[in-house]
């Protein structure tokens, strides 16, 4: 070996092939290249060895295996209302139920959106100041929005005045945390610029910036309240949109969704009906419907 160019070894007699012999024996650092080539070896065999040592030293139980995600049960009945309109599920009470189901004409959405959810219910009356502390004036409201699941809707019935606010911002805050759907409030609602910021729809009967503190005292929560007319409880299915809100008892749903249904069925024959004859009258007649 009598030199070298460059990092490449060259021996005696050198020629292209040779030089080729040469870079495949050694390294371009100097070494024998089987030498570097048993190292890079070793050194992946080193890598996976970490790898599963590093696997290893993780403790594994059966409860820590990524398992797909339960979906929450699906409401048949929630989702079956929020295919139909508030008015043919208003009819569909009267046909059924045999007494109205729709709130008072005064129930406006004051942060519109239209939902479909379960009631959950707070009971709220006029009290003496002392009665009416901070801590007792919306106690029910509050805990009833604290337990809420996802989907409900809140209704809070402020007895005897519509001009006391039954929520504000907080408590839409907190009622868009906890995922509820809307609130239906019979009594006024504050802070309407924040609650539709919020995007939580709200119904109510009156707006005013009054608070119940020193005038109103929580009575209770989950409980028959008769709110705008209708008497709900807790678990009712509430249909709410631009026509107004309507109560739907939560034993008798099931055959009202139905009515809705064969409502919504008649009327989806009946447009195409009118326009080709262009006469409500015959519409009327033949499908025993206005």
């Amino acid at each position: 070996m009598t030199g070298r160019t460059g990092k490449t070894y060259v021996g005696q007699g050198f020629s292209p092939a040779r030089s080729r012999s040469a870079v495949l024996q050694f390294g371009t650092g100097g070494r024998p290249r089987s030498a570097e080539l048993q190292f890079g070896r070793w050194a992946a065999r080193i890598g996976v060895a970490a790898l599963v040592l590093l696997a290893l030293s993780v403790p594994v139980s059966v409860g820590q295996v990524a398992a797909p995600e339960t979906a929450a049960p699906v409401d048949s009945l929630i989702a079956g209302f929020s295919k139909s309109t508030v008015a043919s599920v208003s009819d569909a009470v009267d046909q059924v139920i045999g007494k109205r189901g729709y709130l008072s004409h005064d129930v406006r959405p004051y942060v519109p959106g239209a939902f479909v959810g379960r009631a959950a219910t707070a009971l709220v009356k006029p009290a003496p100041p002392e009665q009416a502390t901070p801590a007792l004036a919306v106690k029910h409201s509050v805990e009833m929005i604290d337990a809420a699941n996802a989907g409900d809707v809140g209704v809070i019935v402020m007895e005897g005045s519509l001009d006391v606010a039954a929520i504000g911002g907080l408590m839409g805050t907190a009622a868009k945390a906890r995922g509820m759907a809307g609130m239906v409030l019979d009594g006024a609602v504050r802070d309407i610029a924040e609650l539709r910021a919020l995007e939580l729809p709200v119904y109510a009967r009156s707006a005013s910036p009054a608070t119940a503190v020193s005038r109103y005292a929580s009575v209770s929560q989950q409980v028959p309240v008769e709110c705008a007319g209708v008497t709900v409880s807790p678990g009712d299915i509430v249909v709410a949109g631009e026509d107004g809100v309507v109560i739907v008892p939560k034993d008798r749903a099931a055959e009202v969704l139905k009515r809705a249904q064969e409502i919504d069925e008649r009327e989806t024959k009946m447009i195409p009906f009118i326009r080709q004859h262009r006469s409500l009258q015959k519409a009327i007649e033949a499908f025993n419907r206005i």
